[in-house]
């Protein structure tokens, strides 16, 4: 009995992605004839109809959906194989894909990756920028090793190990004459000038949601979609703004005032596929970002196992 190969596989996922064979060759760099005889192959291979070629679209038929799906995860096992065969274990070299919300592009991710380097210069590293949502996605894809994100709700079959608490503070520009500053009622921002992140930020909603149970309006003078673009503002001008303190720690021009009541914290969690192969690599950084967050002196996380959540995303499209 034939089997199929994995090129079959490849090329009945990249027309089931387009729903179109001319895109997808154009994708596979063949041409549609070659790509049509091979799914043809395929089709007789399995022996069932796996697309509907009969609309203007290419669709997948119901035992074309379900053959894709273990389609998927059978080339995911055998890339993730791959990666195991070519791991090196003494870290002279290797490779991770690590994905991050932007919060933390403004405080965490510099120090992490000059740790690496100093500590493991073989190990190569892609680092993606994207919403919590998409990290957990391409985790699941095995599209990602490593995210580093909030504790919350996850998709099914993701991992969060609690790395820190992370809390947030009106930060200002350092005054002339600085002192220890002490906690700042909340009421005392109603009319102040505040420089804020846009509002696909989840930390916008978080800041925004404090300000309503506390029946303040503070006036938006400025909005941004970028944590470096508000530090510049505030180390320029006498606009505060609302961020985690965290990152004035390598900021000396900036000053974390707390208010009172503080705003709520968040959990920042390491995640991971469970049951994903974990590349010596991959436990070199887990390791070394444990290190780093004791070194840097964060808040401990509250003692809270591992969380493996089945329930549904909150987040989808929002940035951190």
């Amino acid at each position: 009995m034939a089997l199929p190969e994995l090129r079959h596989l490849r090329y009945l996922l990249a027309v089931a992605e387009h729903g179109n064979f001319t895109r997808a060759a154009e994708d596979l760099h063949v041409s549609q004839p070659t790509l049509s005889q091979q799914i043809k192959q395929l089709e007789q291979i399995v022996g069932v109809q796996l697309l509907d070629r009969t609309g203007r679209t290419v669709r997948l038929t119901d035992a074309g959906s379900v053959y894709t799906d273990h389609a998927r995860r059978a080339l995911r096992d055998l890339t993730a194989a791959e990666r195991a065969v070519h791991d090196v274990h003494d870290l002279s070299r290797g490779h991770l894909r690590l994905g991050i919300t932007p919060t933390f592009t403004a405080y965490l991710v510099g120090p992490l990756l000059a740790e690496l380097h100093a500590s493991h210069p073989g190990i190569g590293l892609t680092l993606a920028e994207s919403p919590q949502d998409r990290i957990e996605a391409a985790l699941l894809a095995d599209d990602l090793d490593l995210g580093i994100a909030f504790a919350g709700s996850h998709l099914p079959g993701i991992t969060a190990t609690a790395l820190f608490t992370e809390t947030l503070s009106l930060v200002t520009s350092v005054p002339p004459t600085p002192t220890t500053p002490e906690p700042l009622p909340v009421q005392e921002l109603q009319d102040r000038q505040l420089a804020l992140l846009s509002g696909d930020f989840a930390t916008r909603g978080h800041i925004d949601a404090y300000f309503a149970e506390h029946r303040i309006t503070p006036r938006t003078t400025f909005e941004a979609n970028s944590i470096q673009a508000l530090t510049e503002i505030v180390q320029r001008t006498t606009v505060a703004t609302v961020l985690p303190d965290a990152i004035t720690h390598d900021h000396p021009h900036l000053l974390p005032i707390p208010l009172d009541p503080p705003l709520p914290t968040r959990t920042v969690t390491l995640l991971h596929r469970r049951g994903a192969y974990r590349s010596a690599a991959a436990r070199a950084f887990t390791q070394l970002t444990r290190d780093l967050v004791h070194t840097r002196g964060y808040t401990p996380p509250p003692s809270t196992p591992a969380v493996d959540d089945d329930g549904p995303n909150p987040r989808d499209g929002i940035l951190s």
